[in-house]
């Protein structure tokens, strides 16, 4: 049986390069907790994709999990010489219906204009070697079936169906 190779890291790399996923010295973009001077770039990349603004739910957003030194917790965005150009946003639960303690990822996104150039892939490696380090072993999330590009993205990332079945009702007023 022939073993496995490892892949090395190249030289002149550091570990954070690593986790931030493959970086060749010429390419701008660099995944990055995120900062409060992000949040507008967010808000216009999430509002050109959805159509809505939603300033106040961002800036709780970033109030919960944009703080440091939690590992539970993440925000990250992909920054292309200081413009943002995406972000994933997740936290470790353990709490759902006696499941084992993994990381969701509730939030990803990506500007339009910088989409297919491996940004989206690199937010979920980051986000899910951060997961990692704080003693995950899986990665879930939970998107609507009519959003085919959101779908077609996570399983092009190896994601597929879970074990858990969303179930919901209308709520009268």
């Amino acid at each position: 049986m022939k073993a496995k190779s490892v892949p090395r890291r190249p030289a002149g790399t550091s570990t954070v390069d690593r986790v931030r996923g493959p970086r060749a010295p010429s390419d701008p973009v660099c995944i990055r907790r995120v900062r409060d001077g992000d949040l507008d770039q967010i808000i216009a990349i999430d509002a050109a994709v959805t159509g809505l603004e939603k300033r106040h739910y961002w800036r709780s957003v970033y109030r919960r999990y944009g703080g440091p030194g939690q590992a539970e917790r993440q925000f990250l965005v992909a920054d292309a010489t200081g413009r943002v150009v995406g972000f994933v946003i997740g936290e470790v639960r353990d709490w759902e219906f006696g499941s084992a303690p993994c990381g969701w990822v509730f939030g990803i996104d990506v500007e339009p204009a910088s989409r297919l150039a491996g940004i989206g892939a690199r937010l979920l490696e980051a986000i899910c070697a951060r997961f990692r380090r704080a003693g995950v072993k899986k990665v879930r999330t939970m998107l609507s079936r009519d959003n085919k590009l959101i779908l077609s993205f996570f399983r092009s990332q190896g994601m597929m169906a879970g074990p858990f079945i969303p179930l919901e009702m209308d709520l009268e007023a």
